[in-house]
């Protein structure tokens, strides 16, 4: 959600902006797709980097958690039902349970329940970062096709109209995922979108008018 409401957001105050300074249709147009592929670009950059930092933890974790293993395996077996205990099992139960899975895979029983990490929700930057640019670039896409469509003034109201539509069924789509006020949610997007298109429009005018 995030990454698709910056792409429309951003992209379209960009589009805005050099429409504004009295540019070419060439050249807002180049300027919208630019936008486009370097919003992608630079989203997925960010999100592999975040991510890898993330992935680096987990990964000092567990090979910390595996040369403790190494060094104090009984302490480790103690760690563990203690563990259970604390999730409510009795101890004999949970000393049991503790055997049980140590015997089994005992770095896989410390990584899932002392640490709390499971193998499918274990940081993955390649797939944040395709995620991440695919989510901005379908944003991006949508404001982008109204300034292609449309020219002259028309351009300007399409790619508004677009924006504004876009950003509030985004904006109803998470409320209703997230349980919240559907018409705070939408209201909201739409106003910062209003203040941003309009202060990009502005700013791209005032250039123009310089040059």
């Amino acid at each position: 959600m995030l990454g698709a409401d910056d792409g429309i957001l951003s992209t379209s105050s960009l589009i805005l902006g050099v429409a504004g300074s009295g540019a070419s249709h060439h050249a807002v147009i180049t300027a919208g797709a630019a936008a486009l592929v370097a919003g992608a670009l630079s989203m997925a950059a960010g999100e592999y980097v975040s991510v890898s930092s993330q992935r680096d933890t987990e990964n000092a974790d567990v090979s910390l958690e595996r040369r403790q293993l190494e060094q104090h395996p009984a302490a480790k077996l103690r760690e563990l039902a203690g563990i259970y205990e604390q999730r409510g099992l009795p101890p004999a139960l949970a000393g049991q349970v503790a055997q049980a899975l140590t015997s089994r895979d005992p770095l896989a029983a410390h990584i899932r329940d002392e640490l709390g990490l499971e193998d499918r929700r274990r940081a993955r930057p390649l797939q944040a970062a395709g995620s991440s640019a695919l989510a901005f670039s379908c944003g991006a896409i949508l404001p982008l096709l109204g300034a292609v469509i449309f020219s002259g003034s028309q351009r300007t109201v399409a790619t508004v109209l677009v924006t504004l539509i876009a950003l509030a069924g985004l904006g109803v789509t998470g409320a209703r995922i997230g349980g919240a006020d559907p018409l705070r949610a939408s209201a909201r997007v739409i106003v910062w979108g209003v203040i941003a298109m309009a202060v990009t429009y502005g700013i791209g005018a005032a250039v123009g008018s310089l040059v």
